[in-house]
């Protein structure tokens, strides 16, 4: 064991955090990481061809996979530190539960047999997920943790699955007087469609991970020459039984409307009574907490790995994920240290 001092953990999460990282400008803080981890010991790290930061301690056969994300949302509130509160983008979403990985493969004391892959993945903000989608090729664990806030008592089982789907039309202008839609009504009918079918799914289910949702992300309309255009972005978050190409399908264009679809993810669930979840389960008893279990109607580099490594995986990491995206995002820097606590009795117990 290499005892990693709070100090040295909580400068870890104030450095990274000020570092500004949203998804594809992640190259300064995946290289920041990568030494970080070569000054406190790992036995790897570097910046794999992805963009991601990736750290490697042990050389056994039982490979656990720690795979969180580098990349923020956008926008930069001011990075400060108020009494335990640490204040900045991405603090709780999601460089908290990243560097608790980091500080807990390496205080750890590992079995002989064991190897702990830390990754660090680029662009799981975006639709692409491309660290995620490179990771997945690369290694083949027995335990994955994907790091995402939950608080430090708490274990994520599943999340929604995703899907953006891309609306345009293009047509001839007409006088506002005579009977022909205009743009901003082709796009109006086309959600209206998408909605009611949404309200009509969602009856009598009182699931929040069981819904269907929808939601415009963006609408624009614009003249270009004789044509009007109307462009919109509609995102869904899918249950278990919904898959991406369902959607397309159920919705395809009318009116001459073009439809591209992009950010495809099925959702994915984990099995609460697996070894890891027990091992997480025990961890945090032994810390005077009482785990729950939570299922997420977001998307995260789960639903990418998850149905792939088909191994033991929860999410986990401290801090509220209410929080997310906001510009008063903060971490209770004492959660973050239990954090470090309990998973450092996990990896030990594995």
């Amino acid at each position: 064991m290499s005892i990693i001092s709070d100090n040295t953990a909580e400068q870890l999460i104030h450095d990274l955090v000020a570092i500004p990282s949203p998804s594809r400008e992640e190259a300064t803080a995946s290289q920041f990481l990568v030494d970080w981890m070569t000054q406190n010991g790992y036995d790897q790290a570097f910046v794999d061809e992805a963009g991601n930061a990736v750290g490697i301690i042990g050389e056994g056969e039982r490979e656990i996979v720690l795979l969180g994300h580098i990349d923020t949302f956008p926008g930069f509130p001011e990075v400060r530190v108020d009494g335990r509160k640490l204040y900045g983008r991405g603090s709780v979403d999601a460089k908290g539960p990243l560097c608790t990985f980091a500080v807990a493969a390496r205080q750890a004391t590992l079995k002989d047999n064991v190897r702990v892959v830390v990754i660090g993945a680029v662009e799981e903000e975006a639709a692409t997920s491309k660290g995620a989608h490179y990771a997945v090729n690369q290694y083949n664990p027995d335990f994955c943790v994907i790091g995402e806030p939950s608080h430090w008592d708490r274990i994520t089982l599943g999340y929604k699955g995703r899907l953006l789907l891309d609306w345009r039309w293009e047509g001839g202008m007409s006088h506002s007087a005579g009977d022909a839609l205009s743009p901003a009504e082709h796009a109006v009918n086309y959600w209206m469609r998408v909605k009611t079918y949404a309200d009509t799914y969602n009856t009598d289910i009182n699931s929040i991970f069981a819904k269907f949702d929808a939601s415009i992300r963006d609408i624009n309309t614009r003249l270009e020459g004789v044509n009007g255009i109307a462009e919109m972005t509609i995102g869904f978050r899918l249950p278990p039984d919904i898959i991406p190409q369902d959607i397309v399908d159920q919705f395809p264009p009318t009116d001459g409307a073009t439809l591209e679809q992009r950010g495809g993810e099925v959702a994915f669930t984990s099995d609460k009574n697996s070894e890891l979840s027990r091992y997480f389960r025990r961890a945090i008893r032994a810390s005077d907490g009482n785990p729950r279990f939570l299922y997420k109607t977001g998307t995260a580099d789960m639903n990418v790995v998850g149905p792939i490594w088909n191994c033991p995986i929860v999410a986990y990491g401290p801090g509220d994920s209410a929080l997310d995206h906001t510009p008063h995002e903060h971490l209770d820097l004492d959660e973050y240290l239990c954090a470090i606590g309990v998973l450092t009795h996990v990896l030990e117990a594995i």
